[in-house]
Formats: structure tokens, C-alpha cells, sequence
């Protein structure tokens, strides 16, 4: 059966190619609203409608997708704007604690079959000096990433600890989307060690 991931992040290829080493890529080209509601359950819901747009270029395959987003006093905080976006959240982050939300989601659709999952992993940022967010913020990486920031930049300075899947915080937590591929009948192999 062919595996379709319908994204176009690099972190989640490299990932998926970690338990699933054959699929193609065919990014979703929907609104990324998250719906109104409890975070996880609008996460789970936007990861679901990824995957169904990448279902209907891809009708004979299995798709998935997923959809990460950083919470932090019950705002979620999606792919910064620009510059100034990336260092207000880098700030707002620093020093604390936030959740970090993956919505997993299979489409089947000649099937007819679905699922969907999330899984809520928990980071502590460091106390990182206003020249670190700058310095950041000018290498252009925080954004394209949920928060602003990726868990394995600057050699993983940016965070003190994780309760949690790193894999979830990265993009794709690939112990829950192992669990939903088995389920649809794809072939993967367990995780390669970090």
C-alpha cells in the first residue's frame, strides 16, 4: 500500500523516514486555521482536514499528516509571521513551561477509514539571553516553526527539560504515529536510536 505524507516539513520527512523508509510527499494545501475550541481537539481536527485534502490527490493511498502547535497560558502559537513575531514568542517562552500539541491523523480514502490522535508533551525553556533570540531570530529558523522555535537548535540550548515524546516536539511523535500506520496495515519498523 503506498504512504502518502502530506506535508512539506523537512523535520517530518526525516522523522517518518525513521520507521517508514518508502512514501511519497504531497504537501496539503489547506487554510491552517485552527478551528475554535480545546486546543487538542482542534489540533487533532486540522491534522484530520490535512489529511483528507492530501487524500484527494492521492485516493488509492494511505495519507498522513499532522499539524504541531506551542501552548503557553492557553494560547496557541502557531508558525510566527516575521521577525518580530519569532522574538515576542522566543521572550514569552523563555524561562517557562508550555505544551507542546501534535495532531496525528490516517486517511484511507478508498477505504472510507480514518483516525486521528494527539499527543501533549511538555517543555521548560531556558533562560536564554536577549543576544541568543537575536542572534535566532537573524538566522531566519524560528520561522517556520510552531513557537518560533525547534527543540534540536543552537544544539538544544534553547530548552532545560521535556516531560514527554522529543520526536512530538520536533513534528512528528512517531511512537503514536507508528501506533496508527500498524493499524492501517502499513509496514514500519521500530524508531532508530537518536
Amino acid at each position: 500500500m503506498r504512504l502518502v505524507l502530506a506535508s512539506a516539513s523537512p523535520r517530518r520527512r526525516e522523522l517518518l523516514r525513521q520507521i517508514c523508509p518508502e512514501f511519497d510527499v504531497v504537501p496539503s494545501e489547506i487554510d491552517e486555521t485552527l478551528d475554535e475550541g480545546p486546543t487538542v481537539e482542534a489540533v487533532a481536527r486540522l491534522a484530520l482536514r490535512k489529511a483528507r485534502a492530501g487524500a484527494t490527490h492521492a485516493p488509492s493511498a494511505i495519507v498522513l499528516a499532522a499539524d504541531t502547535v506551542v501552548v503557553i497560558d492557553g494560547m496557541a502559537l502557531g508558525k510566527p509571521a516575521g521577525a518580530q513575531e519569532a522574538r515576542a514568542m522566543l521572550m514569552r517562552l523563555r524561562g517557562r513551561a508550555h505544551e507542546v500539541v501534535t495532531g496525528v491523523a490516517v486517511v484511507e480514502a478508498g477505504a472510507g477509514r480514518e483516525a486521528s490522535t494527539t499527543v501533549v508533551s511538555r517543555v521548560l525553556m531556558a533562560s536564554y539571553a536577549d543576544t541568543t533570540i537575536e542572534a535566532y531570530v537573524a538566522s531566519g529558523a524560528p520561522l517556520d516553526k510552531a513557537g518560533g522555535y525547534a527543540i534540536q537548535d543552537l544544539d538544544g540550548r534553547l530548552v532545560d527539560a521535556l516531560v514527554g515524546s522529543y520526536t512530538n516536539v520536533v513534528g512528528l511523535p512517531l511512537e503514536a504515529t507508528r501506533r496508527l500506520l500498524e493499524e492501517f496495515g502499513v509496514a514500519v519498523s521500530e524508531r532508530a536510536a537518536p
